[in-house]
Formats: structure tokens, sequence, C-alpha cells
């Protein structure tokens, strides 16, 4: 019976390393992809829609409601698409969305470059929430600048911006990095 409990011993330490150190923890943050990803035009300018989903941890939502200012940053870029040459920078747009818990009024406060810093008053953190993620009617380019029966490549790409903390407090609230996101490249190809 010794030499059972032996060969076993091995394997059952095995099992509990996996579990502990390969199993995801609550406290590692949900990866965040974008979705519903459109790309339009009016008569004069092509458009691009999209949602950031999965970027609000439970981690990440306390530190807002503690008051620390969080911000997103969206970037896009349309390239034409060329066979023997590199891609054509066409346009190059970075966004910022910012959103900070005012505790004394009970209201979120967000605020997003699109819309030149003007700031939207929520009383319901899940509505100040979609705010942020949301990514609505961006003028990507005039149509002027495209060429008719060319191919095209947008990319887009969300990050939440790093949280500078004064002096020591980084070693104190390591939970911070925790709720760090960076989304992949996402593409869309199209022909104007």
């Amino acid at each position: 019976m010794s030499t059972f409990r032996r060969s076993l011993s091995p394997v059952a330490l095995f099992l509990l390393f996996c579990l502990i150190f390969l199993s995801p923890s609550p406290l590692q943050a949900a990866e965040a992809t974008l979705a519903n990803i459109i790309v339009t035009n009016t008569q004069d300018d092509l458009l691009v829609f999209f949602e950031i989903k999965g970027s609000f941890t439970r981690e990440m939502e306390e530190a807002i409601l503690n008051g620390i200012p969080t911000t997103f940053n969206i970037f896009i870029r349309l390239y034409r698409s060329r066979t023997l040459w590199l891609d054509a920078s066409i346009s190059d747009i970075k966004l910022e969305h910012n959103i900070k818990y005012d505790s004394l009024k009970n209201e979120f406060r967000v605020r997003r470059s699109e819309e030149n810093y003007k700031e939207l008053i929520f009383k319901d953190f899940e509505e100040a929430k979609k705010a942020m993620a949301e990514i609505r009617n961006i003028q990507v380019v005039p149509l002027s600048e495209l060429r008719a029966r060319s191919r095209y490549q947008l990319r887009v790409k969300a990050e939440l911006e790093k949280v500078q903390l004064p002096l020591y407090l980084h070693y104190v609230l390591f939970f911070v990095s925790l709720w760090d996101f960076e989304t992949d490249w996402y593409t869309v190809d199209f022909t104007y």
C-alpha cells in the first residue's frame, strides 16, 4: 500500500499544480474584443462603427468607483492595399474615451475626443460604460481621397491607457496591472 501512495504522489502533485497555476484566476482580465464592426459611407465620407466588448472587469469597475480615472485609446487606420508595394497609409486616427467617478455627486463623467471632450454625465454606471465602449459615426476619410475600384483595409484596435499612480502606490496597488487590456488589430477589407 505504501508503494501505491508513492506512485500516486507525483501525479497528484502534477494535477494540483495544473489546477492552481493553469486554471484562469478570477483576477485575470477577460479578453477584450471588438464587435459589430461596420464600415459604411455617407455621400461624402467613409464612416466606421464598432463596440469594445469585455473591457470592464470587476477590478476595473472597483478602481473607477474608487475614483481612479480611466482612459481607453482607440486606433483606426486605413490603408490602400497594393500588391507589389507596401500598403499606402491613408488615415491614422486616435480616439480617447475618459471616465471618472465623482463620489460626492454620485455621477460618472465621460469625455470622448470625437466629441471635443464634451462632458457627458451619467447617474447609471452601465450607461457610462456603454458610452465608453461605443464608437459611432467616426469619419475615417472623405470619399474624395479614395480611388474607385481600389482595395482598402481598415484596421481598428482598442487599449486601456496605463494608469500612472503617484509615488510608491503602484507597489501597494499591484492589482492595477491585472485590469490592463489591449485588443488585437481587427481588419476589414473592402473595395471602393
